[in-house]
């Protein structure tokens, strides 16, 4: 393809990192379940002699960690009838009890309405995810389950805790046996080992974690959970989040294996009516991280160090885009703003059919 085909795209990238908004970049986008556009951008700091950015530079995936592990493993257990959606909460967690909490069910946790709050800075008191859970189940409900959505990382939490009630497996096991593998996604894993760290790009600079985080989630809570949580802690590689990505669009198969029922994948990527989000994904809305173009039928999700994957099933059109655009600091923003600008130059190159 004509290197000016994706100018745009270079151009936009190349200014966020001329302006500090991410030190460095991994940018893919497939159509028809063919890479079209793969590079790498950028450094892992900002530091002249860092090491460049590759396309195979694990970051740390942040919130992606809800839609690749977490949903995926609701997914697998509604099919296999161990999941209720519309089951009550404690039914599979009894210590979540009293009140209102009686009514909120596995369905209010995927679409962010159990009335949990948004986060509570739990790391500050609780060690492992036995102890969060507890926590959890102390915490007031904001609203009435189902009465407003309000994206919540401890109702992601909560039902990671049904989910490894469910199966009798912790979620990185589960994970890696159900869809990691099946997908040849080695290089997306929990708890990277220190022989990864030179291919990790590096997150915040935390004093009170020691300094520079690197090769460990930055998420607190994910962090004081041991590192694998249903909110946070997965890492991954543009190439292995692709692949995740187009086995959805393609039905849940893979190789000609299937791994979801295209029905299960219809159910979990839909929004439902009154809600503003899928089963565990994000949609498309105004002023939205997708930006403007990606059809109403699109599923997405982004992750708070500066990583996302969208899908758009009219298109048949996968974009990842994957920073670090925390470090040093997360004050940093700019990121933020420039990334709705980046999807939409990409669906305009595929829509002229230059890409």
């Amino acid at each position: 393809m004509a290197s000016d085909t994706w100018d745009r795209v270079y151009s936009l990238v190349l200014k966020g990192i001329a302006e500090g908004a991410f030190p460095g970049g991994v940018v893919l986008v497939a159509r028809w379940g063919e890479v079209r556009f793969h590079r790498a951008f950028g450094r892992f700091t900002y530091e002249p002699d860092s090491p460049s950015v590759r396309l195979d530079t694990i970051f740390d995936l942040a919130s992606l960690t809800k839609v690749v592990a977490t949903t995926s493993m609701a997914m697998a257990l509604y099919e296999e009838g161990k999941l209720d959606l519309d089951g009550k909460v404690c039914a599979y967690i009894p210590e979540f009890r009293g009140g209102d909490r009686e009514l909120v069910t596995v369905r209010h946790l995927l679409v962010h309405s159990s009335g949990l709050p948004a986060w509570a800075d739990l790391y500050k008191r609780a060690r492992g995810k036995e102890s969060f859970l507890k926590h959890i189940c102390g915490i007031p409900l904001e609203a009435p389950p189902g009465a407003r959505a309000v994206y919540s990382d401890l109702g992601m939490i909560l039902l990671g805790a049904v989910l490894e009630r469910a199966s009798g497996e912790t979620l990185d096991a589960f994970c890696r046996r159900r869809v990691l593998d099946a997908l040849g996604m080695r290089d997306t894993l929990f708890n990277p080992l220190p022989s990864l760290r030179h291919r990790i790009a590096p997150t915040e600079v935390v004093h009170e974690r020691g300094g520079l985080i690197w090769g460990e989630v930055h998420d607190e809570n994910a962090w004081a959970m041991g590192g694998v949580a249903p909110h946070a802690g997965l890492f991954g590689t543009a190439g292995d989040l692709f692949r995740f990505a187009q086995m959805l669009l393609d039905g849940g198969i893979y190789g000609g294996r299937k791994l979801f029922r295209e029905e299960t994948v219809r159910l979990f990527t839909r929004r439902p009516p009154g809600s503003p989000r899928a089963l565990g994904w994000d949609t498309p809305s105004e002023g939205g991280s997708s930006g403007r173009f990606f059809s109403p039928s699109s599923f997405g999700h982004t992750g708070f160090t500066g990583t996302s994957l969208w899908a758009d099933p009219e298109r048949d059109l996968v974009v990842v885009l994957l920073t670090n655009r925390v470090h040093p600091t997360r004050e940093r923003e700019g990121f933020l703003r420039l990334r709705p600008l980046i999807h939409d130059a990409v669906v305009e190159v595929v829509d002229e059919g230059t890409g």
